[in-house]
C-alpha cells in the first residue's frame, strides 16, 4: 500500500531505520549497522552488518541484509540517518529506492554545512564520485523538526511520515532505537544522544 493511502487509512506503517555504530576514526576497522524494523513506534526485529570506513559499499550492504530476505516485503519505507556510514561511504539513495521498491529517507538533525561535507570529501580517493552521489541522493528539505533527502515518495508525504513514526523527539524511533542499539554493542551501554 502507498504510504498517502497509509496515511489517509490510519493504517500501522512499518519502517526500517539504518544508523552506524559507534567507531574509532582512521583506525582502517570495518564499521557497523543497525538496522531496526518497526511497525509504527513498536520495535519488531533488527538486521545487522558492516561497512567499510570511508569505503564505497553501504548502499551494497544495506542491499544484502535486505533484498530475498524476510523484513522487506513487509516494509513500506527505509530511513537512513544521514547520506553516509562509517565516515563517508555515501549512500547511492536513487539506487537504494530503486531496487529495493521503497521510499528511501537520509534523515538529518540537522540543515548540514555542505561547504565543510565537500571539504572532508575532498581530502578522501575519488572526491568526485562521492560528491556524485551526495548531490544525485536530491535537495535536502526543511520540515522542522526534519531535515531528509527523498527518493520515492513526495517531500509532504515523507514529513507526515515522518512526524507519525516519531515517539517523542525530534528523530523517527526506528532511527533512535538503531542508534542505542549500535551504541550498546559497540560501548556496552547506549548513550544518552539519540
Amino acid at each position: 500500500m502507498e504510504l498517502e493511502a497509509l496515511l489517509r487509512l490510519n493504517r500501522v506503517i512499518r519502517v526500517i531505520g539504518f544508523d552506524d555504530a559507534p567507531f574509532i576514526r582512521n583506525a582502517g576497522e570495518n564499521v557497523s549497522i543497525a538496522g531496526v524494523v518497526c511497525a509504527g513506534t513498536r520495535f519488531e526485529g533488527m538486521v545487522w552488518g558492516q561497512v567499510e570506513q570511508d569505503g564505497w559499499d553501504a548502499t551494497d550492504v544495506i542491499l544484502r541484509l535486505l533484498l530475498g530476505r524476510k523484513f522487506l516485503p513487509q516494509l513500506h519505507i527505509l530511513l537512513l540517518d544521514g547520506i553516509a556510514f562509517g565516515g563517508l561511504n555515501v549512500i547511492d539513495l536513487p539506487r537504494l529506492s530503486e531496487q529495493l521498491k521503497l521510499p528511501c529517507v537520509a534523515v538529518m538533525r540537522r540543515m548540514p554545512n555542505l561547504m565543510a561535507v565537500e571539504q572532508a570529501i575532498r581530502r578522501l580517493p575519488e572526491p568526485e564520485k562521492r560528491l556524485e552521489r551526495l548531490y544525485h541522493a536530491g535537495t535536502i528539505h526543511a520540515h522542522p523538526p526534519f531535515f531528509f533527502q527523498v527518493c520515492g515518495a513526495c517531500p509532504k508525504v515523507t514529513f507526515s511520515v515522518l512526524k507519525r513514526i516519531t515517539d517523542c523527539g525530534n528523530v523517527p524511533e526506528a532511527l533512535r532505537l538503531a542508534h542505542l542499539i549500535g551504541a550498546a554493542v559497540m560501548k556496552g551501554e547506549s548513550g544518552s544522544s539519540a
